[in-house]
């Protein structure tokens, strides 16, 4: 029988790098460091060799499908299928960038929403019945940070299908374009895209309930990563708490959930929690 598989996106580093190091410590087979950077990738399955695990190294660049192609057929062939798929590979644009809006809006989306997306249509095909699979999200990603009442409604409606939430995302991406994003939307690329993330989360689940396979996505908490500017209050390794008791120890019934740091299941659709 192959070995239960785990695999980690953007894992070279900040909270990818501590869900790397949590599910190595923890998880009972193999588990995939990957990363766009190859030379990254294996300077950091190096740093935990150090402290004495035993990661495995893969490139994935998430934004380029036929990268993810090539890292399906090396599981499949090598494993047959995976049980732990953490989507953690995501950016997020400085406050003094000099990019327009629009260069933000669409670079955003694609990387956060889209490249995730496209991840998960090559790589769900494999993931073995019962697997778990984790969406790194954010407290941006609660739905009260989207303005409009009716774009909140529709975000949230059961019936929404992917193309009508991808459609929903372009059309942010036209609406920055053409500045009238703002009283609809939100000011920030960053929350469209985690919103859009967090909406996804929900529909795959509802996709695959027949498969027992638990989708969640997670608040990992404010953390010290190169994408607050280091301003977090949290450690990485506090960062990969909720995520790795998503990955391991939720209970089965935790699925299409919007979880919060502190493990909480939170209303998606209701009053936005306290940041933490």
């Amino acid at each position: 029988m192959a070995s239960k598989v785990a695999v980690v996106t953007g894992g070279n580093k900040g909270i990818g790098f501590a869900i790397v190091r949590g599910l190595c410590k923890r998880f009972e087979g193999d588990v995939y460091l990957t990363s766009r950077d190859e030379e990254r990738g294996k300077k950091a399955v190096s740093e935990l060799n150090k402290e004495g695990l035993s990661p495995l190294y893969h490139q994935l660049d998430v934004s380029d499908k036929e990268s993810v192609e090539v890292f399906r057929d090396f599981i499949k062939e090598k494993y047959g299928g995976i049980d732990v798929l953490v989507n953690n590979a995501g950016i997020a644009f400085k406050d003094d960038a000099k990019e327009s809006l629009a260069v933000k809006a669409a670079e955003t989306l694609r990387v956060n929403y889209f490249s995730v997306l496209t991840t998960c249509e090559v790589l769900f095909p494999i993931l073995r019945n019962g697997a778990r699979v984790v969406n790194i999200s954010s407290f941006l990603g609660h739905l009260s940070h989207i303005k409009s009442e009716s774009l909140r409604n529709r975000l949230n409606d059961p019936k929404l299908t992917i193309p009508e939430l991808s459609e929903l995302m372009n059309q942010f991406i036209e609406d920055v374009k053409q500045g009238i994003h703002s009283d609809k939307w939100a000011n920030s690329s960053y929350v469209v895209s985690k919103v859009g993330l967090t909406a996804l989360t929900k529909i795959q689940q509802r996709q695959l309930n027949d498969r027992d396979i638990k989708v969640n996505a997670v608040h990992p908490g404010y953390v010290d990563t190169d994408m607050t500017s280091h301003k977090g209050t949290l450690s990485i390794d506090e960062g990969a708490v909720a995520p790795l008791f998503l990955a391991l120890d939720a209970p089965d019934s935790v699925r299409g959930q919007y979880v919060w740091c502190d493990k909480r299941i939170i209303d998606w659709d209701g009053p936005s929690p306290i940041v933490g």
